[in-house]
């Protein structure tokens, strides 16, 4: 009986509120929309988004006490062992400013787009569904163990899918959410299968005991070990857009409402990487023979298929700009896959440790820049509905400053100054990859880098070149051109991510400072 208590003990433990309470916050409020939308008339469905804006904001705030020190919850006790499902370190804290902060501009996007979309889109099933991804966001850089992982990363995928289909009537939305559910669901179950083989081998789920394990793994279980390391990365190798896992990318992103699409390109891509980290340089580091030439392999094909993709998009083209965007965020997931392989080639703890602060930096750069080029063309497509590239010349005569802004934000994405920023984070992540020896894997960033320069800087140039004129019919009375004032919420979330842009490019030593996750 003694044995029986002490063991009903060790399974009885407190949970540490103050840990998990950024992605307990976002999904609340998301229940509170939820309910309050009942409530709520069709005419103030405003409020919903406020509310939903403040409790991402509060999510984020929640960050601040756990600056301190590392916590972790849920964890088990007794029998010599000490392993927690879900861990507040430095890593984690990164992590979640990253998605709550991509959750809460996309958020302040998708304002102007509800109220524009003349009920096309229902706003409480909308914010429900955007809180409750975020949510599962936040919750899986936290992750320490397997079954949390693919839990989270669901929970931040299943509500992204309806959220890409939620435009009633709309058949190229449809269809976009109906790739994407397809291709994920093909992923995640490749994924759990691989899961189960990594428990099958080990005999455990939390990340650090794999790690431990998987360093005396039985002889005729090798291989399965092997290939459940193999087929774990599948899942998280198509939240980040690594192809050949890429394909859904282009027609989700058009077929998405511009918000949806923004957030999926950062907040998705987040939990991409993140997973990636957590199962390679944590669960499975004695098998980096695996998993770093994989991702090696996947960075130079990825940055490679995004980058000639984004070469050849016409201008003229509907929803050309969408689509150019789209590609560009599958040649960024190649560089910031670049450091994760570059980790697997490391000497040591700090070496790796090195590698992947290169990852967080270019993430963070590149949320902050690719939210900001995004939130101009959901500026942009409010007077150009089909939003082509195109569109954009003599965009400078029209709106200065939304000319300049997103100039800087594409030649931050280019790597050019005044961009410092972009600079900056691909140098740390030249210097990761040379570092670890992959001097091929050096040579084919540099000429995508170079690719990425000729379709970045022709729309940057577009932007200043003498607008077209318009046929005499197509005209506003008196020649005047027609004005769209920019509502509040979206002019924020440009404000917001042109001050992030150039205060980073001021001092951008503080990113990579900020991104020193001491994850080992």
């Amino acid at each position: 009986m003694t044995v029986v208590a002490e063991s009903a003990a060790s399974l009885v433990q407190s949970v540490d509120w103050v840990a998990i309470a950024p992605p307990t916050i976002a999904a609340v409020v998301g229940l509170v929309v939820l309910v309050a939308d009942l409530f709520v008339g069709a005419g103030k469905k405003a409020v919903l988004g406020w509310i939903s804006v403040a409790g991402l904001a509060a999510a984020a705030l929640a960050l601040l006490p756990l600056l301190d020190d590392d916590r972790s919850t849920f964890c088990l006790t007794g029998g010599g062992t000490h392993a927690c499902s879900y861990t507040a370190d430095r890593f984690t804290l990164v992590i979640q400013l990253l998605v709550l902060g991509g959750a809460l501009l996309a958020a302040l996007l998708s304002m102007s787009t509800l109220k524009d979309s003349q009920d096309e889109l229902p706003a409480g099933e909308y914010w429900f569904l955007l809180l409750s991804s975020a949510a599962g966001a936040a919750l899986l850089p936290a992750s320490r163990d397997l079954a949390t992982l693919i839990v989270a990363l669901e929970v931040a995928s299943l509500p992204a899918f309806a959220l890409v289909g939620l435009k009633r009537g709309d058949k190229r939305s449809s269809e976009a959410a109906l790739k994407f559910f397809l291709s994920s669901v093909t992923a995640t179950a490749v994924s759990l299968l691989g899961v189960s083989f990594v428990y099958a081998a080990t005999g455990t789920l939390h990340l650090t005991e794999i790690a431990t394990e998987l360093q005396d793994v039985d002889g005729q279980l090798h291989t399965l070990a092997q290939t459940g390391v193999a087929l774990t990365l599948v899942g998280f190798a198509f939240k980040v857009a690594a192809v050949p896992f890429h394909f859904w990318v282009p027609d989700t992103y058009v077929g998405a409402p511009l918000p949806v699409a923004a957030y999926l390109s950062v907040v998705g891509k987040a939990v991409g990487f993140t997973g990636l980290i957590l199962v390679t340089v944590v669960a499975f580091p004695s098998y980096a023979d695996v998993w770093g030439p994989a991702i090696a392999v996947l960075a130079a094909l990825t940055m490679t298929a995004g980058n000639v993709a984004a070469l050849r998009q016409r201008a003229t083209r509907a929803y050309s700009a969408v689509r150019l965007l789209a590609w560009s965020s599958v040649g960024q997931a190649g560089y910031l896959l670049v450091p994760i392989a570059a980790a697997g080639y490391a000497d040591d703890d700090a070496g790796a440790q090195k590698a992947i602060g290169s990852t967080v930096a270019y993430a963070l750069m590149y949320a902050a820049v690719n939210l900001g080029a995004f939130a101009v063309a959901a500026l942009v497509g409010r007077a150009q509905r089909l939003n082509r590239v195109s569109d954009y010349r003599g965009l400078y005569a029209r709106s200065p400053l939304a000319a300049l802004v997103l100039g800087f934000f594409l030649l931050c994405l280019a790597g050019l100054p005044p961009g410092i920023i972009g600079l900056f984070a691909k140098v740390t992540v030249f210097s990761a990859v040379v570092d670890a020896g992959l001097g091929w894997l050096a040579v084919v960033m540099a000429v995508n880098v170079v690719i990425a320069l000729f379709y970045y800087l022709q729309w940057t140039a577009l932007l200043f070149r003498a607008p077209r004129e318009e046929p005499v019919e197509h005209r506003a009375p008196q020649g005047e051109p027609v004005e769209h004032r920019a509502p509040a919420p979206l002019t924020a979330a440009i404000a917001l991510t042109a001050i992030l842009g150039v205060a980073l490019s001021g001092a951008p030593q503080l990113v990579l400072r900020f991104a020193d996750t001491g994850l080992f």
